[in-house]
């Protein structure tokens, strides 16, 4: 049997485990199953299914691609410099634990925007629902563009099936599988999907020591020797100066998950808010062990490819064609091409299922969030005694779709533009959208002031941004300095400091 139909079988039969769960867990579901899984989900399923949604198919396959990328490019972060963020966002979720659960906890919230509706205006609410809706449309289709390219370009092209049909493909196996159960059921799937992905972590470092008959500490020696485990970068001006990558991370992961809908409809799913503050930690503490065995993995990816005849030339690194031409394997083609073409079948089977359980937690996630936060925060139906449950479950599964829909016209805009460094360009986009969000919640949190001019937040919401960007241009273009994930933490500032102004004196 051809290779290539074999791993499609293995998918296939993956998806349909995920159908079998879907329909187990969603029988007897409403809507508060589908919004915040009837506050009864366990807080160990949800640390470790969190772990599946904070990596993604951009860590699966990105993170191990960076480690041999010492110079600036598409791909910023070189060695084990990446490193760095984590901690960062380590730092971060304990800020997210002890002062954002608490207080999404104390006002027993369904969507964390209901606390800027009640702490400054029904204006709040709506734009930071907005603002989170375009975030993680955009994030998530982005991860999305970049798992389905991978499985077009290295299994399903050769077999004659056109991107859309993939895209489509996939994107109707989350639907289905999320369509009624929600939160309840993506709970438990993240559990699978994340175990997979761990798996196929561990497969492949393993396969990779023994092929090459080293031990772990031997390994680590000769990365070490390549400067592949380089961490700190010094340089004040770099996009990856260790500081300011730091404080990034931890102002990333304050906004990205403690402000985000999605992370945080999973964390007040769960029964109690010293269950929610454990699965936070325990998520936190796992996500610095999986990091950096993604970074050594991509060491050891570099270590195997140039044992088996892969060579550096003109800026790329991969293996020669027939022509003698280097056809370039760096970065987030690296570990499909290593995997589909020189690994043996079984460990191919196993990168697969771990890319596509890659690819699921932050999908699945995704739609359903933004599904939540559209009906919620911008229709109210938790708030409508106009329409019968039955009414409200048949209006969420119709926005439920459009945004199915929505995302597959974003894949295929991603696919238009072809760029490999969308993603990146997507995660400085991030910055821009949420900005406001981490500007709005702080000075929520940390002033009594209030606003009460019309449209004074959403003047200050959408001029932050633009000013941002146009100081980062001038930087850019007039300085040697060069601004990184502290993109975030300015355009926070500036929005801060807009609502300051606009307060009631």
């Amino acid at each position: 049997m051809n290779p290539g139909t074999v791993l499609l079988f293995f998918v296939f039969a993956y998806f349909i485990g995920l159908l079998v769960i879907a329909y187990f867990t969603s029988r007897n579901s409403d809507n508060q199953s589908f919004f915040i899984g009837n506050k009864k989900s366990k807080w160990w399923l949800v640390a470790f299914g969190m772990i599946g949604t904070s990596l993604s198919g951009v860590t699966f396959i990105s993170v191990p691609g960076t480690v041999g990328k010492i110079t600036a490019g598409d791909y910023p972060f070189g060695g084990f410099e990446y490193y760095m963020m984590v901690i960062g966002f380590f730092i971060g979720y304990f800020i997210v634990a002890f002062v954002l659960l608490p207080l999404y906890y104390r006002m027993n919230l369904t969507s964390i925007y209901t606390y800027l509706g009640k702490r400054f205006n029904v204006e709040a609410h709506k734009i930071g629902s907005i603002f989170f809706i375009i975030s993680r449309s955009i994030g998530a289709t982005a991860r999305l563009y970049l798992v389905v390219n991978i499985l077009q370009i290295f299994l399903l092209e050769n077999l004659g099936v056109p991107f859309w049909l993939t895209a489509f493909v996939l994107l109707l196996m989350i639907l289905l599988y999320t369509f009624e159960g929600g939160v309840k059921t993506i709970v438990i799937t993240d559990t699978l999907q994340t175990s997979f992905m761990i798996i196929s972590l561990i497969a492949c470092i393993v396969y990779i020591l023994s092929n090459l008959n080293l031990s772990f500490g031997e390994a680590y020696s000769i990365l070490e020797q390549k400067q592949y485990t380089h961490l700190i970068n010094s340089d004040v001006n770099s996009k990856t100066f260790f500081l300011k990558t730091l404080l990034g991370g931890m102002f990333i992961t304050i906004a990205m998950t403690g402000l985000d809908q999605e992370m945080m409809q999973k964390n007040i799913s769960v029964d109690n808010l010293q269950n929610s503050k454990k699965n936070m930690l325990t998520f936190a503490g796992t996500l610095l062990i999986v990091n950096l065995a993604f970074l050594f993995l991509g060491g050891l990816l570099y270590l195997f490819a140039l044992e088996n005849g892969a060579v550096y030339g003109d800026g790329a690194f991969g293996f020669r064609d027939s022509a003698g031409q280097i056809k370039n394997i760096m970065g987030d083609d690296l570990f499909p091409a290593l995997s589909l073409g020189h690994f043996p079948l079984a460990l191919s089977i196993i990168f697969i299922i771990g890319l596509v359980s890659a690819l699921f937690p932050s999908a699945d996630g995704a739609l359903t969030a933004v599904t939540s936060s559209f009906c919620v925060d911008l229709l109210g139906m938790n708030e409508d005694q106009q329409k019968t449950e039955k009414q409200k479950k048949r209006l969420r599964m119709k926005i439920h779709l459009t945004f199915t829909v929505i995302f597959f016209i974003l894949i295929m805009i991603f696919k238009a533009l072809n760029d490999k460094s969308i993603v990146y360009l997507i995660m400085e986009i991030a910055g821009y959208t949420y900005g406001p969000l981490l500007g709005l919640f702080a000075f929520g949190i940390l002033t009594k002031f209030t606003i009460e001019k019309k449209y004074a937040i959403l003047v200050v919401t959408l001029l932050a941004p633009v000013l941002t960007y146009l100081i980062n241009l001038f930087v850019t273009n007039n300085t040697d300095y060069r601004i990184g994930v502290e993109l975030i933490i300015l355009n926070g500032f500036l929005t801060f400091l807009g609502l300051w102004l606009v307060r009631k004196k």
